[in-house]
């Protein structure tokens, strides 16, 4: 007799797994409080010209307004980027959320994968790649320097962990 449903392989748990995002120091809140700053001055600066016969001074001051509301959208849609890295002992996988939503893996095998820290003297650690097989990949481009570091720190001593064990 055969099982309804055979058994599946039960997945190993990582090693190592973390979600990297890129940060933003104005939430939505702090944009809503900006924008509602900006636009009473915008206010407050297009009347007094437009009161003094400057008025088409206005329209100016409401396309710098509009700007601002642009770039910042702009900005605020480049933060949906992501980059998931997940360590296991047979595999280390790298997803890539662009802001568009569209995703890329690139799945390395760990004890073949190098880690490559490049680092400048006041700048701390300036990149980071995996590198494989003559093959490279930068990680965490959107980090700042004190991030990288602990990813590097990290990600290095669980890549030694998941090498000194053996496979399955």
């Amino acid at each position: 007799m055969v099982p309804a449903n055979p058994p599946q392989p039960v997945a190993e748990p990582p090693v190592f797994s973390v979600v990297l995002t890129p940060y933003r120091s104005l939430g939505p809140r702090g944009f809503l409080a900006l924008m509602a700053v900006l636009c009473t001055m915008s206010f407050i600066a297009g009347l007094v010209f437009w009161l003094a016969g400057a008025w088409p001074v206005v329209g100016f001051m409401g396309l710098d307004v509009a700007l601002v509301y642009v770039a910042f959208r702009l900005n605020y849609r480049d933060a949906r980027a992501a980059e998931e890295i997940s360590l296991t002992r047979e595999r280390l996988v790298v997803r890539r959320i662009a802001a568009d939503g569209e995703a890329s893996v690139i799945e390395l095998n760990p004890y073949w994968a190098r880690l490559e820290v490049e680092r400048r003297p006041g700048a701390g650690v300036t990149r980071l790649r995996l590198a494989s097989h003559g093959k490279r990949f930068a990680i965490g481009a959107f980090l700042g320097p004190d991030e990288r570091q602990t990813l590097a720190v990290r990600l290095a001593a669980a890549l030694a962990e998941a090498r000194a064990a053996p496979a399955g």
